[in-house]
């Protein structure tokens, strides 16, 4: 609770000198919600900040056909291609724009196997060719198994 002097000091600061909230509550050494709480029970209007035009603007169309056509064009690739356009911004400005307005990529759907200790196995066969073993030839081939145990001392990494 803050003393009503307070209160209307916020008030007088908002309406009469047209302070924005930041620059009453560091003044009052209030905080910022307590400010934006006493206008609101006050019925004063909260000025809302405006959104200033950005450098980046003119070429905001050509960017995100560009990421639509291609979604995993490189941001640094896409500001030299706006340089050569004419484009004045830094690099890190820009990449900041691009992340916002690249597509997101679609999810992939996958199921995630879970299981207890000796609860799954696996098994597989493998055929490694041909092992010559004195005159005879012999196929060798691999018959391995991997328990879902690992404290048991079966576990065999494959």
């Amino acid at each position: 609770m803050i003393p009503r002097v307070v209160e209307t000091e916020i008030l007088r600061l908002h309406q009469t000198e047209h302070w924005p909230v930041g620059t009453i509550a560091a003044q009052l050494r209030v905080h910022h919600s307590t400010v934006r709480r006493v206008l609101a029970q006050a019925g004063a209007p909260v000025a809302q900040p405006t959104a200033r035009p950005s450098i980046v603007d003119p070429y905001r169309a050509f960017i995100v056909e560009t990421l639509n056509k291609f979604p995993t064009l490189r941001a640094s690739k896409l500001y030299r291609m706006l340089c050569a356009r004419g484009y004045t911004g830094a690099p890190d400005h820009f990449r900041n724009v691009v992340a916002k307005l690249r597509p997101a990529p679609t999810a992939q759907a996958y199921l995630r196997l879970r299981a207890l200790p000796g609860e799954q196995a696996y098994v597989g066969w493998a055929n490694f060719g041909k092992l010559t073993v004195g005159p005879a030839v012999r196929p060798l081939m691999d018959f391995f198994q991997n328990t879902n145990n690992l404290r048991s001392g079966n576990y065999r990494e494959w």
